[in-house]
């Protein structure tokens, strides 16, 4: 179970920094959300793989850790989706904007195979 999760996460974030160096923003902003789910699912694998043990105390169960799982990281990354799904809609329109504004989605405002438009007559 534990090389599928460390194996998942790698590919996670093997993809999102693939993502992240491409020149698209839609690349972009989907090798963000890689990252995001790849730490997720760090930080849910750090408190321990459990199957089938409640997350709080029963009553009639002893209070080790071999009963119980840990609650901390579930919270922990019930927030982060929370943050990161605002985040990625923030992305999102702030990238409809530049493409609105620009006319492209590449990252740097123009695309490479265009050449430089030389400047309009009398401007500075």
């Amino acid at each position: 179970m534990e090389f599928a999760i460390a194996s998942g996460i790698g590919v996670l974030v093997a993809s999102g920094v693939y993502l992240l160096l491409r020149a698209r923003t839609f690349d972009v902003i989907l090798g963000l959300t890689l990252l995001s789910y790849a730490t997720n699912l760090l930080i849910f694998s750090a408190g321990r793989i459990v199957v089938g043990k409640p997350p709080v105390l029963r009553e009639g169960v002893a209070a080790t850790a071999a009963n119980y799982a840990d609650p901390l990281p579930q919270a922990l990354v019930l927030t982060a989706i929370v943050i990161a799904f605002a985040m990625t809609a923030v992305v999102v329109v702030v990238a409809m904007r530049n493409h609105a504004d620009l006319n492209s989605d590449h990252v740097d405002g123009h695309e490479p195979s265009r050449k430089a438009e030389p400047p309009a007559e009398g401007a500075p």
